[in-house]
């Protein structure tokens, strides 16, 4: 079976790998030239354990090649990205739709088209059917659409291709087979045979379950903040009782879904979906939350920033709350040195660079880098030793350290 993708990104390019090594051919399409030309030199653009590999030994034995335009062939997966139209938080298509345009011209009787990118429910039936219904094809019969949400965590992208369960949803049942008939050359987890929109609406709604939950444990971080209460303390009690699982609160939502997807939802039924949207909102104001209390622990000073990635252990920033609190903290005077071991960027500097001086060390990411550190060298080379700890990773610090975290914010009251 010969496959195209369209999106060389954090999902277009691991499942690129995966079907490589069910030995069908590949090629990986991306509007990106630049990532085109080092991708068919086999160098990665992603921090992705496991795929750098598989992609330089699908180049040497001709199963993969990455290309600037879509190819003919058996199988075309779009997954490229999704965000939402700020001004009523509905799902932007529109690299979707330009995504089947582009593919339009290669498409044969018989093809299997699947879209992988995350959509609002209904999008499916109501805008990318119609583009291929438009140029002839009946869907079901002589073209098979399906929605086949990716569902993923950035570091163990591989091992969940392969073994999580999959949704599967088609036009028609007919489109499911067929669409099934593609992952399972390589998906070993159970596929779940489904309609389009009930798969639609799946994906986002995992996404907006977990989005609400993180909700509520920032919420319960402020109530205690401001009534004087441990807000860790509180978690880890009440997680002790069997069916409770309070998640932990951190400085906002990032990455490309849970701070994206349940928006798709609220914007279908905004008068119904309340909780969906104040969960968002919640959200939405850690990295106010994060600025006041820096302002309240040093008025002035240096800001070493640990972390920018919305994910720990990975160099995936999309939509990182850091990049807001760092502008919060820019513009009211503060001088700010960025140390991000897993991404490299002209303005971010080292652990020793980043510590010189420096007033507050403010956590923003829960790299392993970030849990065991130099102490010595930050009580030696800070002007003031403090760290701020909003990922909640350090449990105890050396004497001569003082150390905030959402156990104890209320001290600052």
């Amino acid at each position: 079976m010969k496959i195209c993708i369209v999106g060389q990104g954090y999902i277009g390019l691991p499942t690129a790998a995966l079907f490589t090594r069910s030995d069908c051919e590949v090629v990986g399409v991306d509007v990106n030239e630049e990532i085109i030309d080092n991708l068919n030199k086999g160098k990665i653009h992603i921090e992705e354990p496991g795929i750098a590999e598989i992609i330089k030994n699908a180049i040497d034995n001709n199963r993969y090649h990455a290309s600037l335009t879509p190819e003919k062939a058996d199988a075309f997966i779009i997954t490229v990205p999704t965000p939402y139209i700020a001004d009523n938080y509905s799902c932007d298509l529109s690299y979707v739709v330009e995504a089947c345009n582009e593919i339009l011209p290669f498409i044969e009787k018989g093809n299997t088209v699947i879209v992988e990118s995350t959509i609002a429910p209904m999008s499916t039936d109501d805008v990318i059917k119609p583009i291929f219904e438009k140029s002839g094809y009946t869907i079901g019969k002589d073209l098979y659409l399906a929605h086949c949400p990716e569902r993923v965590l950035p570091g163990k992208i591989i091992e969940e291709l392969i073994h999580n369960d999959r949704i599967i949803g088609g036009i028609t049942p007919e489109c499911s087979k067929k669409a099934s008939e593609v992952y399972g050359q390589f998906v070993e987890g159970e596929l779940m045979l489904t309609e389009a929109k009930t798969a639609e609406l799946s994906k986002c709604m995992e996404n907006t379950y977990r989005d609400v939950n993180i909700a509520l444990a920032n919420e319960l971080a402020k109530i205690c903040a401001e009534i004087g209460v441990n807000a860790l303390d509180v978690i880890k009690m009440a997680n002790k009782h069997p069916r409770v699982n309070l998640h932990s609160p951190g400085p906002g939502v990032g990455g490309h879904c849970l701070a994206i997807d349940p928006y798709f939802i609220y914007a279908k039924a905004p008068e119904t979906a309340k909780i969906i949207k104040l969960a968002r909102d919640t959200n939405n104001s850690m990295p106010q939350f994060v600025y006041e209390n820096v302002c309240k622990i040093i008025p002035e000073g240096k800001i070493s920033i640990f972390g920018v990635s919305y994910k720990g252990n990975t160099g995936d920033d999309r939509e990182s709350p850091a990049y807001e609190i760092i502008a919060l903290l820019e513009n009211k005077g503060y001088e700010i040195a960025i140390y991000e071991p897993h991404i490299e960027r002209e303005n971010f500097v080292d652990f020793n660079e980043a510590i010189e001086g420096s007033n507050l060390i403010l956590i923003l990411a829960d790299h392993n880098e970030f849990k065991e550190m130099d102490y010595e060298s930050i009580k030696d080379k800070m002007e003031t030793s403090i760290i701020f700890d909003t990922k909640n990773i350090l449990e105890e610090v050396p004497k001569g350290i003082e150390l905030y975290n959402y156990g104890n914010l209320y001290k600052l009251n």
